[in-house]
């Protein structure tokens, strides 16, 4: 069994118009969020072995605000805006049996919609909003393995659930 934690960048901050995408940060909205969701991984037991995260600014403060204990990360640019293809050759080339994916749309809503057997009933699913957080098992022995449409949905939750 394979584990799969897929994660949105947290909200970007949008001030600084002299700032590239690949250099914007999260604002204090996003920051605010990403600590929600890291205290919501913590209190299910949610640990990946591995993170896979965009180089990306937003996506590297997402991944520090997840305050995530003694995780091997790799900070790629191949994540960077990444199609869903790219980001699911990325993640068959990992062995570790939980990994963490944090990237960005419309990437992050795709992939999650291509690999599961059956979508959640959320209303922001295929929205996917900063910061949406889905946990898919794979009853597969190795991550090549890894075929769309096989993914059982364990969790789907956004930010807003956890403030209600």
């Amino acid at each position: 069994m394979k584990r799969l934690i897929l994660i949105r960048h947290a909200k970007s901050d949008w001030s600084d118009l002299d700032a590239s995408d690949h250099e914007r940060r999260l604002n204090a909205r996003g920051q605010q969020a990403a600590q929600l969701m890291s205290q919501y991984l913590h209190s299910q037991h949610l640990s990946p072995d591995h993170v896979l995260c965009s180089d990306a600014k937003r996506t590297v403060e997402t991944l520090d605000l997840l305050a995530l204990q003694n995780v091997e990360q790799t900070i790629t640019r191949k994540l960077y805006l990444a199609e869903p293809d790219q980001m699911a050759a990325t993640l068959k080339r990992q062995s570790e049996e939980c990994v963490m994916i944090i990237g960005h749309n419309p990437g992050c809503a795709m992939l999650a919609e291509m690999l599961l057997d059956k979508v959640p009933d959320h209303p922001q699913f295929f929205r996917y909003p900063t910061c949406a957080l889905l946990v898919a098992d794979f009853d597969i022995e190795t991550w090549a393995s890894l075929r769309m449409n096989t993914g059982t949905v364990v969790d789907f939750i956004v930010p807003r659930d956890l403030n209600a």
